[in-house]
């Protein structure tokens, strides 16, 4: 999990110096990111189904696996852009919400 995280942190450092946005703007603009993947989920999802209107099947469960794996993503950037220490509040999130869990 250590290489996953100095991807993210390298992401973060390339965002940072990139962005035309800096500072605070910039990391409210990585939190709202999440919600324009989430919403590209959800027409995989329903391009998988075959629920859109007039065109039918248009994603595949590869599609919706890799929009799951963009909202992770961004997810995690965006917890790196405003924790101070974000692998230890995932890892104290996780072992939360598996404490709390059946099985």
């Amino acid at each position: 999990m250590d290489e996953t995280w100095k991807t993210i942190e390298r992401l973060c450092d390339w965002l940072d110096a990139e962005s035309p946005v800096q500072g605070r703007t910039e990391r409210l603009m990585r939190i709202l990111k999440i919600g324009e993947e989430y919403g590209e989920v959800a027409g995989a999802l329903r391009g998988l189904l075959g629920a859109h209107p007039g065109k039918g099947k248009t994603h595949t469960i590869d599609d919706l696996c890799d929009e799951l794996g963009d909202v992770i993503v961004t997810s995690m950037v965006a917890l790196v852009s405003v924790a101070d220490d974000a692998r230890e509040v995932f890892d104290t999130r996780l072992r939360e919400i598996a404490h709390r869990s059946p099985g």
